[in-house]
């Protein structure tokens, strides 16, 4: 299992980590706190030192309500950035976390490597034709309606088979455009209430079936602190632990805040494997 990056084949059959690099000044955890160059670069240099193979770039905060971001706005955020990381780190693989397939399209073009779409195309019906035309790697993630809507949207009558029916009808569009490196990934804290996200997690496995690479991204979030009674700076150990248990259920790739941690588990759970 590989994913072709620019020509350069990335093997799945280990287990790799997707470090979070948000540029937002609201996301739930790390808003705000990489806004001047120095401390993007600092952060970045620090993830791909403890093993990051791909950082993610965010600049449109998806957290349950956040406030909505205009292109030009995400554009002016994540282009600047794009180029500060790839001149001081030119092999770096640049994961560009939008929705938007023009905001997409010109991360590519300035240099990114693959796209990490929340919405699975659902909310810019041009993404996955676009995505086809790019032949780079792209991320689909399960969520209902957007960042705004999504905490009222939780009425499954059956989560498992909503997740898995989305999926086929998603993997069945992106290999219609031409799609070939899919990455499916669960959309925890995505229109799931807590207790969904623990069902989701304990059936984790049964995405296997779908045959495509499986990123979890629970790094910190609410699942772990508000069933804790934590902060979010208070959540990794719990963050470290789920990350062990989605690894036993199939996860390829975990999308981290903290990369050394998450890098630290992937190892023992190979450790464990062979």
């Amino acid at each position: 299992m590989t994913l072709n990056c620019k020509g350069q084949l990335i093997s799945l059959e280990q287990p790799i980590v997707m470090g979070v690099l948000n540029i937002t000044p609201d996301s739930f955890y790390d808003g705000g706190r990489y806004q001047q160059p120095e401390e993007v670069l600092k952060q970045t240099e620090k993830m791909l030192n403890d093993g990051a193979t791909f950082i993610d770039v965010g600049a449109y905060s998806s957290r349950p309500g956040a406030d909505h971001v205009t292109e030009e706005t995400e554009l002016s955020r994540i282009l600047p950035i794009i180029k500060l990381l790839l001149k001081e780190f030119p092999e770096v693989l640049l994961s560009i976390d939008t929705f938007r397939s023009s905001v997409a399209s010109e991360c590519i073009a300035a240099g990114a490597t693959l796209i990490n779409d929340i919405s699975a195309g659902s909310l810019d019906p041009n993404m996955i034709s676009t995505i086809g035309k790019l032949r780079v790697p792209y991320i689909m993630m399960h969520m209902r309606g957007s960042p705004q809507t999504m905490s009222g949207l939780t009425d499954y009558e059956d989560l498992m088979e909503s997740v898995m029916l989305y999926f086929s009808e998603k993997i069945a569009l992106a290999r219609e455009a031409g799609i070939v490196d899919l990455i499916l990934d669960p959309g925890f804290g995505f229109a799931k209430t807590l207790e969904q996200n623990y069902e989701l997690l304990k059936n984790l496995n049964l995405m296997q079936h779908l045959d495509y690479p499986i990123l979890v991204g629970l790094s910190r979030k609410s699942m772990i602190y508000k069933l804790l009674d934590l902060s979010p700076e208070e959540a990794l150990n719990g963050t470290t632990a789920l990350h062990m248990f989605s690894l036993t259920k199939g996860a390829k790739i975990l999308r981290v805040h903290d990369v050394k941690e998450a890098m630290e588990c992937a190892h023992l759970y190979q450790q464990l494997s062979e």
